[in-house]
């Protein structure tokens, strides 16, 4: 599952003329077990102008192509880094993809500039509601809060981070608050590929399909079990 809108050779640049390029990473170790994960990803393969790209699935051993990484990075304006959350951090490939791909003279550096000025952005989602990540709730901070070693990173790439797009609770899910979830993505997606969103506007928010935010959904609703 690595292309874009129309082609499944591998891992290209959108096709057409948008104002943004736009690349989303996709990293999950156990997709087959996660419905909320292959509804969206599915939604995300239809949008014309994005590419898609799978890194478990293209690099089942770890063994990153850190080049052909760089390359895709390059030639994108807008990076959403998808995947869910793990032990309160994202999978273990995506921190190998970090260590690897993001290296000193390219990425950071007194004279790196391959990631400057580019968009990087998050797309999550959680088992526990929403209630469960803050000071007061069983996880004790929340999700954007423990995304902060990607802001960082994001910083020293010299690259703008933006608040995530985040699924809480999707162990207790029912389908028609997956679909707002899935439709919420959708306009997103469409948004940052469009260069539709005012950064500064929604830089302080805690998440973009939170309230008061652009893509607000407000679902979250008892059902299905599954992850």
């Amino acid at each position: 599952m690595s292309q874009n809108s129309d082609s499944s050779d591998g891992p290209q640049g959108p096709s057409g003329s948008f104002p943004r390029r736009l690349l989303v990473l996709f990293a999950h170790p156990a997709l087959e077990k996660s419905w909320v994960n292959k509804r969206l990803i599915l939604e995300a393969q239809k949008i014309p102008g994005v590419t898609f790209h799978d890194l478990y699935e293209a690099y089942p051993d770890f063994s990153i192509h850190v080049e052909r990484e760089q390359k895709l990075l390059e030639s994108h304006d807008v990076i959403v880094l998808q995947h869910p959350i793990f032990w309160y951090q994202a999978p273990a490939l995506v921190k190998e993809w970090l260590d690897l791909v993001l290296e000193h003279g390219w990425a950071y550096g007194s004279d790196a500039t391959a990631l400057a000025e580019k968009w990087l952005l998050q797309a999550v989602t959680a088992g526990g509601r929403e209630e469960s990540y803050g000071p007061d709730g069983l996880n004790r901070q929340t999700i954007r809060e423990f995304l902060r070693p990607f802001d960082q990173t994001a910083r020293l790439c010299g690259m703008d981070y933006l608040p995530p797009f985040v699924v809480h609770g999707t162990h207790s899910l029912e389908a028609n608050a997956l679909e707002t979830h899935v439709e919420a993505y959708r306009r997103f997606l469409i948004a940052l590929r469009d260069d539709q969103l005012d950064a500064d506007a929604v830089r302080d928010l805690s998440f973009l399909n939170g309230p008061g935010g652009p893509f607000e959904t407000g679902t979250e609703t008892e059902g299905s079990d599954d992850a």
